[in-house]
């Protein structure tokens, strides 16, 4: 996003911020009026505050006869020592009650803040969910962890330790403007006078103070993003000595990071001083002016008291704004960064008309599809393919012919550019997207597991599971026997993505988390890719078991994995160049019949009398 070069382009962008957030604020409604009430009335008594030492200095210490007229009648009956004692136990009343309204107030918008930051932080990691495949491989997690946990953080904390204070000094502002303007307007226009010069500094400074803000955060997500790749690959960092060059890299980051912040938090000091100055010269003329008032007696000293304490505590804003610059332009930099992914629409959503899918067969047409990852780069044009309900198909051909973009397509990752996807007959796109997916189970190459026990792993998306169930699903998936010698059996925690597992235990326990949703479709993508002989051997077991009475697409670069499907499809350059059984296939001496031959010439070799048969 392109910087805001001017205020005017700028405060666009600040009430975009805002006006995200303020339907999620007013959810608070009833605790935001009552903070609103508690700093009103906390308001009030700081415009009260002085107002016990004017009565003290212009009714009990002033001896001298004052032509002002602002005295308070109530007292002027009463001897000097009961004023006094009047305005010390008023002042005491005054300021109780004032910090008791500020308690309120801190109180009621910390919850306010609180509740707000829980919500926006779960409406944008559910929005981050519905994303796109295409958005999520062009973001780095780090960087959305970062806005998901540090810039929502940032925000809420900022609005709360400074925005509502600087708003209260501004209401404060203008009621000691007014009750100036009654003491003494002439009195009050000159103290106004360095407001225009003040708002001319907050516009030089305060753009390139938010400038800076939004490169130190986004130079903060890269390094986010740097790290977190690093973690979560450390295996290949170390194995490969790279330790030196990723330190070097977020050194780098960090550094640059560094001479933002300092940079940012040098303007923001420049338009402190400069708010100091302005408000010191205010001062001193109005202590010059105001003195000569009182000397001529135009003026009570308690008046001129209430004036310059009214003026100290009415500059305020001034002073907050100069001193929270810095936290505030990170904060709508946090801000704008956080409304750039919630008003990122998914390239796949539920159409408006869309219904929930009944109970699917299985069967699965490809018509006129045509898709690609990149603009005008087409993986598939016209590609069409049919797979009955219950059948058993493999996909297989070279790389990067669009195999696992058949998946893809399937379970709505991505919506065709050109045609359709089918589902019994149906646009899968008239239907919602999670009544599909969750009637596909799905056997990855790369399986994800996640940092919970085994058990959790195999019922996660299932509610209300029998441990039976379980375990059945395990035995099927022939990884009961080893989920037994785990430390804890079902209850073991696993390491984060089941780094505590081989890769064939993982596959497993994905297998089993496949049969125990028992969905009429499963998908398979390389399932036994870089396992052993055993692990292998067993993962093809516990895969033919799995996939009886499902539609099922495997996806294979092994042609021997292919062996027994119903249908095997052999793809290159975006369609299907040849399709069949495997005997069918060998016997039409093709691409598939050649790709087969160069694959299993070492067994054959090894082993004269191999049958490459049924075979998953």
């Amino acid at each position: 996003m392109a910087r805001p070069k001017t205020v005017r382009e700028g405060l666009p962008r600040f009430l975009r911020v805002i006006r995200h957030f303020v339907p999620t604020l007013w959810r608070e409604k009833p605790l935001v009026i009552g903070s609103t009430v508690a700093l009103l009335i906390s308001i009030v008594f700081r415009l009260l505050e002085p107002w016990p030492l004017k009565i003290v200095l212009d009714r009990v210490l002033s001896m001298a006869k004052s032509k002002g007229h602002h005295r308070v009648p109530l007292f002027e009956s009463l001897d000097a020592s009961t004023v006094l004692t009047l305005c010390a136990l008023g002042l005491v009343v005054i300021v109780a009650l004032r910090a008791t309204s500020d308690y309120f107030k801190t109180v009621g918008f910390a919850l306010v803040g609180n509740r707000v930051m829980m919500r926006i932080r779960g409406d944008l990691y559910r929005h981050l969910q519905s994303l796109s495949m295409s958005f999520h491989t062009k973001m780095r997690s780090g960087d959305l962890l970062i806005r998901v946990m540090g810039d929502i953080k940032l925000m809420i904390d900022v609005v709360i330790t400074a925005l509502l204070p600087l708003l209260a000094s501004v209401l404060i502002l203008f009621g000691m403007v007014a009750v100036m303007l009654v003491l003494n307007w002439h009195l009050t226009l000159l103290a106004m006078i360095v407001v225009p010069l003040f708002a001319l500094s907050t516009v030089r400074w305060g753009r390139r103070i938010h400038d800076s803000a939004r490169e130190q955060r986004r130079r903060e997500g890269e390094m986010a993003a740097s790290a977190a790749e690093a973690i979560s690959s450390m295996h290949v960092v170390q194995a490969m000595s790279l330790e030196e060059h990723f330190d070097n890299s977020f050194s780098s980051g960090n550094k640059r990071s560094l001479s933002e912040g300092v940079k940012t938090r040098r303007l923001a000091a420049r338009l402190e001083h400069t708010a100091h100055v302005l408000i010191a010269v205010a001062t001193a003329m109005v202590l010059w002016y105001g003195a000569r008032l009182v000397l001529a007696g135009q003026l009570t000293p308690g008046d001129l008291v209430v004036f310059l304490a009214y003026l100290k505590r009415g500059f305020r804003p001034l002073q907050d704004f100069a001193k929270y610059a810095g936290r505030l332009a990170k904060a709508t930099a946090a801000g704008e960064r956080i409304v750039e992914l919630l008003e990122e629409a998914p390239d796949v959503q539920d159409a408006p008309e869309a219904t929930p899918a009944p109970p699917l067969q299985g069967r699965v047409d490809f018509v006129g599809v045509r898709f690609g990852y990149e603009p005008n780069v087409d993986v598939y044009s016209g590609f069409e393919l049919s797979i009955a309900a219950g059948q058993y198909t493999a996909v297989v051909g070279p790389s990067g012919v669009g195999k696992s973009t058949l998946l893809h397509l399937i379970l709505r990752l991505y919506d065709p550019l050109e045609g359709a996807v089918l589902l019994d007959g149906h646009d899968l796109r008239q239907w919602k997207l999670s009544s599909v997916r969750s009637q596909i189970s799905v056997v990855l190459q790369d399986t994800v597991l996640f940092a919970a026990n085994v058990y959790d792993n195999i019922a996660i998306g299932s509610t209300d599971i029998d441990p039976q169930r379980i375990e059945a699903a395990a035995r099927l998936a022939n990884a009961h026997e080893f989920i037994l010698r785990l430390p804890q059996g079902y209850q073991t925690l696993l390491g984060e993505r089941g780094a505590n597992l081989s890769h064939g235990q993982r596959q497993r326990i994905a297998i089993a988390r496949a049969a125990i949703h028992d969905s009429p479709i499963l998908l398979l993508d390389e399932p036994t890719t870089g396992l052993d002989e055993k692990n292998e051997r067993e993962v093809r077991a516990a895969l033919r078991r799995v996939a009886q009475g499902r539609t099922t697409i495997l996806v294979t670069h092994e042609l021997r994995h292919a062996a027994d499907a119903d249908v095997i499809f052999y793809l290159d350059s975006g369609a299907v160049q040849e399709s069949g059984s495997h005997q069918q296939l060998l016997a039409l001496d093709g691409l598939y019949a050649q790709l087969f031959r160069s694959q299993t010439a070492p067994y054959l070799a090894s082993l004269p009398d191999a049958h490459y048969g049924i075979t998953i």
